[in-house]
């Protein structure tokens, strides 16, 4: 009689394999844990009721732009941040492990060319503001990076052969996010996408909590003294990592999880609703919420609910040691995927409709886990200009991107006494300036007629 179990269906193609193809089955049929896939497989996921939360949801507890919280003002939040950069208690997370597939970039996205003048990539753009923050406070600010398996030899490459862009090595900590095996949709198996290779996916991006323990990135932060993670996603350029203000006003507030958000451009706008339900910070997605509930407004017109989500948090690093440490952590969930996959005569399937199911995890799930959550509002033109989609899209394009940067660096310049061209190009260096204030009178009635990179 055979043996029924999981492992020996994934080994059904043993006689045809080589002894590197056996090894290497063997060694992502040990990392799976068939029982936490069964759990997964016989729980089917509730539907949520969007419309009943919807009806409950209140706008979130929010610092907006102009407008003075109860727990501390703009300068004062500024300096508290400024001293915990200076005293060593921050570290940034960047979330690299997609792929430019959509930008017509066969690499790693953090590898795109996204600076208007210069061609810096984004992951340069990223680690030569995080260099100058270091300069600035006079600190060393640890950069935490999380690839996916399509994405991490070539990450860490680059990095090697780019010298880190300057990091020092023990700067730089580059980490893989897990992988969860797809399963039948009907009968809960694991598919094989070859015959000496599992059908394996990225865990969503909310595997950076699980990555960031089971690596030791956690306990080398608390061995270091880090306090505090600001995380954010690597194809967003204009993202301030490591900003004074909104980490002051995460500490001002003793918020455990603070969101940064813009306000929406208006109602249906294809971005998370950050809400408050049942005393909780939670996200609604813009496809679960109704579009009566996203059209309500307060009496003078406004959005009720307003705050955008661009994927920029601050985390307390005690509050993700406890979540990590807990035997349910961050829920999974379930989509419904084409997943390509070998039959049991050896022939590779490619399926017409959905057939399987990937399990991910979302890191705004840890929002309503915290026991204080907050808002903090950006200025969209300043902080939000990412690069997702191809060239024909109406939003978020590389060339939107580009034109983003220079609108903010010409509004720097033009502040400052420059006069910059509509049709000039230019690009500001953070080490140049990391804003506005820092240019002083260096441009006071200086005329730019090429396109200029100030470094």
């Amino acid at each position: 009689m055979s043996d029924p179990t999981p492992q020996s269906r994934l080994r059904r193609f043993a006689a045809e394999l080589s002894a590197e193809q056996q090894q290497k089955l063997d060694s992502q049929i040990a990392n799976v844990d068939f029982e936490q896939l069964a759990r997964l497989c016989s729980v089917e996921e509730s539907k949520v009721d969007w419309s009943s939360i919807a009806e409950r949801a209140e706008p979130p507890p929010a610092v907006r732009l102009g407008r003075t919280p109860a727990f501390g003002d703009a300068i004062t939040a500024r300096k508290r941040g400024e001293k915990l950069l200076r005293d060593g208690k921050v570290a940034a997370i960047l979330v690299a492990g997609g792929q430019g597939t959509r930008l017509g970039f066969d690499k790693p996205k953090g590898l795109f060319p996204i600076g208007p003048v210069s061609g810096r990539s984004l992951f340069q753009i990223h680690c030569d503001r995080l260099l100058a923050m270091m300069q600035r406070y006079d600190v060393s600010i640890p950069l935490f990076v999380m690839t996916s398996p399509a994405t991490d030899q070539e990450t860490r490459e680059y990095f090697a052969k780019n010298n880190n862009f300057g990091l020092e090595p023990a700067q730089l900590q580059v980490f893989c996010q897990g992988t969860m095996p797809a399963v039948d949709d009907s009968t809960g198996e694991v598919l094989l996408s070859e015959k000496h290779q599992i059908a394996l996916s990225p865990d969503g991006h909310g595997g950076v909590l699980a990555a960031l323990d089971n690596t030791g990135c956690l306990q080398s932060a608390k061995e270091t003294g880090i306090e505090y993670f600001f995380y954010a996603q690597v194809d967003n350029p204009l993202v301030q990592l490591c900003d004074p203000s909104l980490l002051g006003y995460h500490a001002l507030a003793e918020s455990q999880l603070t969101t940064q958000v813009v306000q929406k451009r208006f109602a249906t706008e294809k971005v998370g609703n950050v809400v408050l339900v049942d005393d909780k910070v939670q996200i609604i997605e813009y496809s679960d919420l109704p579009d009566a509930a996203a059209e309500k407004t307060n009496e003078d017109g406004s959005l009720k609910f307003w705050a955008g989500n661009i994927a920029v948090h601050i985390f307390n690093r005690d509050f993700l040691q406890s979540v990590a440490s807990d035997a349910e952590g961050l829920p999974f969930h379930q989509a419904h995927k084409k997943v390509p996959f070998v039959d049991d005569s050896g022939e590779l399937i490619e399926p017409a409709t959905p057939n399987a199911i990937k399990f991910e995890r979302f890191v705004f799930d840890l929002l309503p886990m915290a026991e204080k959550a907050i808002v903090v509002e950006g200025d969209a033109s300043e902080v939000f200009a990412p690069v997702k989609n191809a060239e024909d899209a109406a939003v978020d394009t590389a060339s939107h991107s580009r034109a983003a940067q220079v609108a903010l660096h010409r509004t720097w310049l033009t502040e400052a006494g420059a006069i910059v061209p509509d049709d000039i190009q230019v690009e500001i260096h953070p080490r140049w300036a990391l804003s506005s204030e820092d240019i002083g009178e260096r441009v006071q009635g200086v005329k730019f007629e090429a396109d200029t990179y100030l470094q």
